[in-house]
């Protein structure tokens, strides 16, 4: 799939001149910038829902009562 993005010439010069320092395609860059954004943002959703389970119920758990559990 082809995706374009319009960007100012300022832009696409500083996104080209990081893409050449770091010896990667364009493609590449944008490709793992987009992904990193979205893991990111997939991740504040786990922790706050996880803050908001917590604060329903704060029991907590030593490892090795984890371990116990898990049988390990």
């Amino acid at each position: 799939m082809t995706i374009s993005v319009r960007l100012s010439d300022k832009d696409t010069e500083l996104i080209k001149a990081y893409a050449d320092m770091n010896n990667i395609s364009l493609s590449d860059l944008i490709r793992n910038a987009v992904m990193e954004k979205i893991e990111n943002e997939y991740d504040l959703e786990c922790y706050r829902k996880a803050i908001e389970e917590y604060k329903e119920n704060p029991k907590t758990y030593t490892m090795e009562e984890i371990k116990k559990e898990l049988g390990l």
